[in-house]
């Protein structure tokens, strides 16, 4: 009888200790303070640099918009720029739904700027709860705080959009774990363009290429296989998309040029280009190929440089699984 007295002793305890850490989970995280006094300057020269990293390098105008997805690679719908709306759900493999926010001023309009840095720095929202990291924000945490204020003054600057967007639900047991994801900012300098490895890893990190060229286990990337591809996206009425190896591996970029790899991201956006229609179970990519266009030759061109240093890995996969159709 005493054994059963302490074994029930001792369940109650690890009973009490995981309600404990569930409630400290829920209730007590995420703890990510924003700064005090935080007002950017909204000059001219802030709001170019902001609206090309928004649109060409961090793309945020990729989920804060509206993508006209019967056209290769779902390029942008006019007049639709921080709409938001945009819904990641089931259908495309979430542990929840996801509804990308309306950040123009109809939407965001009473956040503070120190809110907004949390917001895109931390994955903290206004009320302070923890945003699913479709939004690559522990990239965008690792930028120069300059850039950051930058793409801030270029979101106050966008056109307002009446659009009243859906709240994003987590499933459990992702409702908690959303909670440990966010993380202070760990802001780096900006590297002088001289340095074309440490410049090419800083536009690598604020273009996002980890979050979509590395597979993930459990949430987290697989270092072993950096930028070797593999991640799905699953993509409703076309079928599964993988993203591309893109290490100097053979089964990568490692036989592309320097000259080849910038002609591939600027033939999206060559003048009278006009992304094909897309039909049913063909191939489609997720990949923003008309707003990574517009970047710079001299970033595409610091990209591939540093992409020639990280460690080639073989990883050969099928990169596209066509839907099966409803009558099979």
């Amino acid at each position: 009888m005493k054994v059963l007295k302490f074994a029930g002793f001792v369940i109650a305890l690890l009973i009490f200790l995981v309600i404990c850490a569930m409630s400290y989970v829920k209730l007590g995280l995420p703890d990510i303070d924003k700064p005090e006094d935080l007002t950017v300057p909204i000059t001219p020269e802030l709001v170019a640099r902001g609206e090309y990293l928004a649109n060409t390098v961090t793309v945020c105008m990729d989920c804060h918009s509206t993508r006209d997805w019967s056209r290769f690679s779902g390029p942008l719908v006019d007049n639709t720029l921080g709409k938001g709306g945009e819904v990641f759900d089931h259908k495309f493999g979430f542990p929840g739904v996801f509804t990308s926010k309306n950040i123009t001023s109809s939407g965001i309009g009473d956040w503070s700027d120190a809110e907004l840095y949390r917001a895109i720095t931390s994955g903290v929202t206004k009320s302070g709860t923890a945003i699913f990291p479709v939004m690559p924000y522990r990239a965008y945490g690792k930028m120069a705080k300059e850039d950051i204020y930058a793409i801030i003054a270029y979101i106050r600057s966008l056109e307002p959009i009446d659009n009243t967007v859906g709240n994003s639900t987590p499933d459990f047991p992702m409702n908690f774990i959303i909670n440990t994801i966010p993380q202070p900012a760990d802001h780096q300098p900006l590297p002088d363009k001289s340095d074309v490895i440490a410049y090419g890893a800083y536009m690598t990190n604020a273009a996002g290429c980890t979050e979509c060229h590395t597979p993930q286990e459990n949430g987290a990337p697989i270092m072993s296989k950096y930028m070797a591809g593999g991640f799905p996206f699953q993509l409703p009425g076309f079928g599964v998309v993988i993203s591309a190896n893109i290490t100097p591996a053979k089964s990568g970029i490692g036989s592309w040029t320097e000259d080849q790899f910038v002609e591939r991201f600027k033939y999206y956006g060559k003048e009278g280009y006009v992304p094909h229609k897309v039909n049913e179970r063909e191939f489609q990519s997720v990949m923003p190929w008309t707003m990574y266009a517009r970047m710079e030759e001299e970033d595409l061109r610091a990209i591939y440089q540093y992409l020639q240093t990280i460690e080639p890995v073989e990883h050969v996969m099928q990169r596209f699984t066509p839907e099966e159709s409803s009558g099979s």
